[in-house]
């Protein structure tokens, strides 16, 4: 029996181990293709999951990744998921001209909807990395044909966040829908709730007790984000990456398929699209 009756938003962000940004200083992008490759494998385990639970969900994808990883692409697809865009090779917006923004979406998108056959309708910035600095990403949407963009997080993180942004859905003056990851108040503070890293740190209770405490004080939908290499404890260790960010990658990745059952269990799913746009 469900929790909740809502309808929530299941995302994936569908990037591998090696291309995470945490581990950009030491694994470069011209290496990227020496790499093992996981992603596709771990895609495909995430896909038998969703349709073991009869949940639909939006795949953030990189186009280097669709590009390496055609049949993944097709099977979202055709299983009924929504496939978005996650930019091309995982650089941040943070770090990129308007121009090589432009340029990184265009492509993606290219690739995204030649391989698939469809088109592509939302996008999400790598490592939440929209803020004061770059708001003419939603212009460079805009133009490209996007509807929506999920790309803020409103907390203090040492590695994104807007905390002075919106919590919730709302229509961009550029004209894009921004649909942030969601948060709790906490002493007059935001906390996120959406995923990543403290969602396999914590006990899949209290992460539970944060969603319904969402849900009791809030009606907008709850949306959850994650990436396929969290279900893969079996990937290579990037041994000269900082000890943080390896605390950060690393932690239970063991436990993260069983907490992701629960939550699949626990709670009614669908795509970014038809949760919030449809």
């Amino acid at each position: 029996m469900k929790l909740d009756n809502r309808l929530n938003a299941m995302t994936v962000d569908v990037e591998d181990y090696f291309q995470v940004s945490a581990f950009e200083d030491v694994i470069a992008k011209d290496s990227w293709d020496s790499q093992q490759l996981r992603v596709g494998k771990n895609t495909h385990r995430l896909l038998d999951l969703f349709a073991e639970h009869n949940v639909k969900s939006t795949f953030f994808t990189l186009g280097w990744v669709a590009k390496r990883c055609p049949d993944v692409i097709k099977r979202i697809v055709n299983e009924g998921h929504e496939l978005a865009s996650h930019g091309l090779e995982h650089q941040r917006a943070t770090t990129m001209s308007r121009s090589q923004f432009d340029k990184d979406v265009y492509e993606s998108k290219a690739i995204l909807e030649d391989v698939s056959g469809t088109a592509v309708k939302g996008y999400r910035a790598p490592s939440f990395s929209v803020n004061d600095t770059n708001t003419w990403v939603y212009e460079v949407l805009a133009e490209q044909g996007f509807v929506y963009s999920s790309s803020t997080y409103p907390i203090m993180h040492d590695l994104y966040g807007v905390p002075d942004w919106p919590r919730f859905k709302h229509q961009r003056d550029e004209g894009i829908i921004e649909i942030p990851i969601p948060t709790i108040r906490k002493k007059e503070a935001n906390v996120g709730i959406g995923g990543g890293g403290f969602y396999r740190l914590y006990p899949y209770w209290l992460s539970k007790k944060r969603i319904m405490a969402f849900m009791e004080h809030e009606t907008a939908p709850y949306s959850f984000y994650f990436h396929p290499w969290e279900i893969d404890p079996e990937q290579p260790y990037v041994n000269d990456a900082n000890w943080r960010s390896k605390f950060r990658h690393y932690i239970n990745l063991s436990r993260m398929e069983s907490k992701i059952e629960m939550l699949l269990k626990d709670f009614n799913w669908g795509s970014m699209y038809d949760v919030y746009i449809k």
